[in-house]
């Protein structure tokens, strides 16, 4: 079976419990910590993708990381996903579970990169502006680039709005090569 179908279909089935059980809230924030487990620790996605560590082993390593810290409900099913052999899987099914809530609540994820650190107040104002603009939720991250140079780039799904100075400059420069000097 496909990887992705593996993960989606276990994201999904998750999904539904939280929303069933209205769990939503807290399984998110859950899911949240085990992917930034996931995205933080070499050591724990080694441990997710070792065939030599046995299952009862990942089990119990899964319940002393993350017991006291995440809803009985995340464990049982980080539990499950570990029995069916599934575990490596474990950083996609968090980032498709995250996707689905973020789709059923209408958040918006933007990506705002500029060439120095921004202050909390104009990181507010982009995202009223943008969740005005949207008329959703909008979780802006984000990024420094000092090659940018300057200005701004604006990511959100599969759109860019690119008002950086490195690419101005790199425009002006292709104008330049193209005009003809008599």
């Amino acid at each position: 079976m496909d990887q992705s179908a593996i993960s989606v279909r276990y994201a999904k089935a998750l999904f539904t419990l939280a929303k069933e059980k209205k769990l939503l809230p807290v399984l998110k924030n859950d899911i949240e910590l085990v992917y930034a487990a996931c995205k933080n620790s070499n050591d724990f996605v080694l441990l997710t993708k070792s065939p030599v560590v046995k299952t009862s082993k990942k089990i119990a390593l899964f319940n002393s990381i993350f017991k006291g810290k995440v809803d009985d409900l995340t464990l049982r099913f980080l539990r499950l996903v570990t029995e069916n052999k599934r575990e490596n899987y474990i950083p996609a099914i968090c980032r498709n579970f995250l996707a689905l809530t973020r789709k059923d609540q209408n958040i918006k994820s933007a990506q705002l990169t500029t060439a120095t650190e921004i202050n909390a107040a104009t990181k507010q104002k982009i995202e009223m502006l943008l969740e005005k603009k949207l008329n959703a939720k909008v979780e802006l991250s984000g990024v420094v680039d000092p090659e940018i140079i300057g200005g701004l780039i604006l990511r959100m799904d599969d759109k860019q709005y690119d008002a950086s100075v490195s690419t101005q400059l790199k425009n002006i420069k292709q104008n330049l090569l193209k005009t003809d000097i008599n």
